[in-house]
């Protein structure tokens, strides 16, 4: 409890806060705008749509279905992961790729076999991209600029009691606290820049799945769920403590940049 009473919110928490949700947002819809508009007639809403859905039936649905029993519940299968880094690291980046990249697979191949354009497969990235942004990473920030902004204009006992923060919750409540109360605008960077990577990184992975199922080469599925895995490596060691924050970027950008360069290659290829 005295950890919690002695945190002072940060006097650019709050407006650094803000302008990430701000910049979140932007980074779908700037994404959206621009290519609807520079390819209008190549482009139907129902590949965003699509994006955005197989995203939540792969990540949000079936992939948090295997967590709850890896993860989350108490067995041996879940001590066994949460005690372990390397089995740690090993199943979150395999999930990910599995799921996310299968689901990818799937669902163009199966559910959107009409008005395949490459076009259309950026627009498919895009939206699962964006939906990530809306339903994963915007809940926890918002979530911090609440903290932040009832810490802020309360005194500690009240800003507690209005959490419901108790002597028995305390210890949980503290790191989303100590996060939303340290939140600067290197953080804000840092985060606006590790969206930018991860919507890069699905649009280059989906133009990756795409070429594969329109070229019936079953080859580029698993290239794809390789390049997630490889991706994903770093932040799964960050979240055990391991590497620092900026490490994450830099090795994401790295392969946000590999994705977008196959990607490319393969779009132009499609052209043809």
């Amino acid at each position: 409890m005295k950890e919690i009473e002695d945190i002072v919110i940060g006097k650019n928490s709050i407006p650094a806060l803000i302008i990430t949700i701000i910049l979140m947002i932007l980074i779908t819809v700037c994404a959206v705008i621009y290519w609807r508009i520079k390819h209008r007639e190549e482009t139907k809403f129902k590949y965003l749509l699509a994006g955005a859905a197989g995203f939540i039936v792969s990540a949000r649905v079936l992939e948090l279905g295997v967590h709850y029993f890896c993860i989350i519940l108490d067995n041996p299968v879940s001590r066994f992961i949460n005690g372990n880094t390397a089995a740690f690291v090993l199943y979150g980046v395999i999930m990910a790729g599995v799921f996310e990249e299968c689901g990818r697979y799937i669902v163009l191949k199966y559910f959107m076999k009409k008005d395949r354009t490459r076009e259309n497969a950026v627009f498919y990235g895009i939206g699962h991209g964006g939906i990530e942004v809306l339903l994963v990473i915007l809940p926890g920030i918002i979530s911090g600029l609440v903290v932040a902004s009832i810490f802020s204009s309360m005194s500690t006992r009240e800003a507690m009691t209005a959490l419901q923060i108790t002597k028995d919750n305390a210890s949980i409540a503290l790191p989303s606290i100590q996060a939303a109360a340290s939140f600067g605008y290197g953080m804000m960077a840092l985060n606006v820049i590790e969206r930018v990577f991860a919507m890069l990184l699905h649009i280059g992975l989906t133009v990756i799945v795409y070429y594969g199922v329109v070229t019936s080469r079953i080859k580029y599925l698993p290239l794809a769920i390789l390049m997630h895995m490889l991706m994903d490596t770093f932040a799964a060691l960050y979240q055990r403590g391991i590497l620092p924050l900026w490490s994450v970027e830099v090795w994401c950008g790295i392969w946000a940049i590999a994705a977008i360069y196959i990607a490319a290659k393969l779009y132009a290829k499609l052209k043809d």
